[in-house]
């Protein structure tokens, strides 16, 4: 990732295409006095434990609801906004960059959600070991690094056999949504989630602006850059 903003996803670690291959650098970060204080005082009850084993995440939300896991979601701010106007679903947040993680906590608060679960740890290990294939109901992935130099491709998240392990955990009908303010990126995604067996493209290449998604302060920094910010939206194919 770029360095850590507001909107920035320094959360995603790819070790299950590559064995030691992250898809990130964790750099350090200082967590402001209210991060900090969110964090001791709401961890407890919204961040959730990394266990090698399948969690039951209804009796984790406290609730039957349809899950939805959000992959790096850096500061947060997205991912609460999303939550908020959308009670009726359980989101999981995975992140290992702990200032985000207090920085969500702190919106959690501030906004009253209670449907927000989050997991501080590699990603690819939190899917691996404690998500149930066929349980996800949608996987979101806003702006992942994307690792431009060609000698750093094998580190981007969206890459397969990822993308194998993303359509494993969807139930049929869930969908993976990704947005991206890097073309190359972009086309690399299309080509490997198009290449990904269980999943079809919702359009004819790229997805159209989901009106759903809000704008994020990293996005609008790409946009004054004159980015494109491209969406992908496969779907789990229905079983017969």
């Amino acid at each position: 990732m770029p360095a850590m903003n507001d909107e920035t996803n320094d959360g995603q670690e790819l070790q299950y295409a590559v064995p030691g291959i992250r898809s990130f650098v964790l750099r350090a970060g200082r967590m402001s006095d209210a991060q900090r204080r969110s964090y001791d005082k709401l961890s407890a009850r919204f961040v959730l434990p990394y266990r090698a084993e399948r969690t039951d995440f209804s009796a984790a939300f406290g609730r039957e609801a349809p899950l939805v896991v959000e992959i790096g979601f850096g500061m947060g701010t997205a991912t609460a906004l999303i939550a908020a106007a959308n009670p009726g679903k359980n989101y999981l947040g995975l992140e290992v960059h702990t200032p985000g993680v207090g920085r969500l906590l702190w919106e959690i608060e501030q906004r009253g959600l209670t449907n927000i679960r989050i997991v501080e740890h590699d990603a690819v290990a939190v899917l691996r070991d404690m998500v149930a294939d066929g349980s996800v109901d949608a996987f979101h992935i806003f702006f992942p690094d994307p690792w431009p130099k060609k000698r750093h491709h094998k580190r981007r998240l969206v890459t397969r056999p990822f993308t194998d392990l993303l359509a494993r955990k969807l139930r049929p009908g869930g969908y993976v949504y990704m947005a991206t303010d890097w073309a190359d990126y972009g086309d690399w995604a299309l080509a490997e989630l198009s290449a990904t067996a269980g999943l079809r493209n919702r359009y004819e290449g790229f997805a159209s602006r989901q009106d759903w998604r809000p704008e994020t302060k990293f996005e609008r920094k790409g946009i004054a850059k004159e980015h494109e910010v491209n969406e992908l939206y496969f779907v789990k194919e229905e079983t017969r």
